[in-house]
């Protein structure tokens, strides 16, 4: 199960730099139409956040310092450096996830997530469905702001760790 939950993780990163790339501009990226909560930008720093503390910091040691609040509070960042970062992480993440063994996925996950406890395949499944869920949010953030209703590919099943073609 290690194999797919990192499989999937790298998918949806890879999903989350084509929604950045498909943004028009930098300043679609952190436009807010009303009734939305979050840019386009502050998701994906919320995102590229979220996995680099509990992915590369406390599983891999990457000393890597989050500010959760300023990922919901940035402004302006150009999507050029959006994407540096979320790149960044995708090779963090995935070379920490790269050097688990299949028996981790059973023991508890080294820290304490919002007051409990949890074993690290629960809350890897956790953080890949956080990811896919502000995915989404995104997907038509760029829709609204960019007035386009393509998409980039999302949730693609061939791209699944385990596809392999039909007979």
């Amino acid at each position: 199960m290690l194999h797919e939950l990192r499989g999937l993780i790298l998918r949806d990163l890879g999903t989350l730099l084509r929604e950045l790339e498909a943004y028009p501009d930098s300043a679609s990226l952190w436009a807010l139409p009303d009734g939305l909560p979050n840019s386009g930008g502050n998701l994906a720093l919320h995102l590229a956040g979220n996995l680099e503390h509990f992915v590369g910091a406390v599983l891999g040691g990457t000393g890597y310092r989050r500010d959760r609040e300023a990922e919901f509070s940035a402004r302006g960042l150009s999507r050029e450096e959006v994407i540096r970062r979320v790149a960044e992480v995708r090779r963090s993440v995935g070379a920490v996830l790269e050097r688990l063994a299949e028996a981790d996925l059973e023991r508890d996950y080294p820290a304490a997530v919002a007051g409990v406890r949890l074993r690290l395949g629960d809350f890897l499944a956790h953080l890949a469905v956080h990811l896919g869920y502000h995915l989404g949010q995104m997907d038509y953030h760029r829709r609204m702001v960019a007035r386009d209703r393509t998409g980039v590919g999302a949730m693609a099943i061939g791209q699944l760790a385990t596809a392999r073609r039909a007979k």
